[in-house]
């Protein structure tokens, strides 16, 4: 093995040969480029799906944000990572903590190998909650950058390698709650590429637009059609681009639009007592207007180990609810961090949502939109697309058996040379 190739996590990078742009349109459920197909919104993205390569994937599980980012960009599952959801409860505080910070992450990444042995890296994200773990491991300055749409105003070249970026894209830093706020950080790729022309970039969107809007209502193709347009553009400058998502999407309302949801603290405060069992939300993160921490999937911590049977058999009696796993299964089940793992794994089923009780969570921002929101195993799968054909050795491995998303950056850098 040469200096310029590596080994992370089982799998053997080698150097890119062109500039690899990987995207991970938050949020972007299969269904959403279907309906983009109908109505051909996407022609650059169409174009990749017929002479490049596409698949439909199977995410990391549950299907949040922090988990599946971190599984791209480590190439591996939450048991290796360490990351399992966005939010979860400290075995140590018992305290629930928001899962962002560097220290959680167990896993090198596939940016800061790069940047070690020299390459040129960039990551950019919609929201800041993310950068501070894509950027582990990755001295920034000297061409690494890493840097959010969030705050983009107030990037430093300490802070992030790079100032002035809202003077870069010609945009003003974006509200958080919009559309552009993920064209933001594809138009940042645009201009660094174009000017820059780093070796690795990863791009992570939000998903304000897919949490509001179903696939075909006009608002969800109009964001599509802009963010085709920036996937163009990548490709132009000559780009290996590969799109993913880290969760897809879907509509869990009533059909009088009426969030539809389990509130299991409650039925577990009625079948065991109060204070004997702890809901913990783990879709939960700063930013809940647009899914009021409401998600497919939950974690329960019990009081006494002795109650595990009686909540199992009480959670699934409950209409809605999929599949209940104890911890040693779910983390056998799911890959998922035993360690980190609640007493009792909860999954609803596709048009279910479960929170805690009603009064823990705040559904102002939804009015006015039907809820729709991911988490379970019906929002787990997620598009696979590559700008370029697959060589002979990675077209046999993708036809060997179901592709994860975790291996779009394997598949980018050495399945298409």
């Amino acid at each position: 093995m040469t200096a310029k190739q590596f080994e992370l996590n089982g799998t053997h990078y080698q150097w890119p040969t062109k500039p690899i742009v990987v995207v991970c349109v938050d949020g972007g459920d299969p269904s959403y480029l279907e309906a983009c197909l109908k109505a051909k919104a996407t022609p650059t993205i169409a174009r990749f799906m017929r002479d490049g390569f596409y698949a439909v994937a199977d995410g990391s599980i549950p299907s949040f944000t922090c988990p599946n980012n971190m599984s791209i960009v480590t190439g591996s599952e939450p048991a290796v990572h360490g990351i399992s959801g966005n939010f979860f409860l400290d075995p140590d505080t018992q305290e629930p903590v928001v899962m962002t910070g560097p220290e959680l992450l167990r896993s090198k990444t596939i940016l800061s190998e790069y940047a070690r042995l020299g390459a040129k890296v960039v990551t950019i994200t919609a929201k800041d909650k993310l950068r501070l773990q894509l950027q582990k491991g990755i001295e920034l300055g000297d061409g690494n950058m890493s840097f959010s749409a969030q705050h983009a105003a107030s990037c430093t070249e300490a802070e992030n390698g790079i100032d002035n970026v809202t003077a870069l894209t010609g945009m003003a830093e974006p509200d958080m709650y919009s559309a552009e706020l993920s064209l933001f950080v594809l138009e940042a790729g645009v201009k660094l590429l174009e000017r820059d022309r780093p070796d690795i970039m990863y791009l992570s969107l939000t998903d304000f637009i897919q949490h509001k809007y179903a696939p075909d209502e006009e608002p969800a193709l109009a964001f599509y059609r802009d963010v085709d347009k920036c996937i163009a553009r990548l490709a132009e400058l000559g780009a290996i681009v590969g799109i993913t998502a880290d969760h897809g999407m879907n509509d869990k309302a009533t059909d009088d639009g009426q969030p539809n949801v389990i509130w299991l603290q409650d039925h577990l405060d009625e079948a065991l007592g109060r204070d004997q069992a702890q809901v913990i939300c783990p879709i939960t993160d700063p930013f809940v207007a647009h899914h009021g921490a409401l998600g497919g999937l939950v974690r329960v911590y019990l009081k006494s180990d002795g109650q595990l049977d009686q909540a199992m058999a009480t959670i699934r009696n409950i209409e809605g609810i999929e599949s209940t796993w104890d911890r040693a299964s779910a983390a056998r089940i799911f890959q998922l961090p035993a360690d980190r793992e609640g007493d009792i794994l909860v999954i609803s089923d596709t048009n279910t949502c479960i929170g805690a009780r009603a009064s823990d969570h705040d559904l102002s921002g939804l009015e006015g939109h039907r809820l729709r929101t991911h988490g379970g195993l019906s929002e787990s799968k997620v598009p696979f697309i590559l700008s370029h054909r697959l060589n002979d050795a990675y077209w046999s491995k993708a036809a060997g058996g179901m592709l994860r998303s975790h291996q779009l950056f394997e598949f980018a850098i050495n399945g298409t040379t």
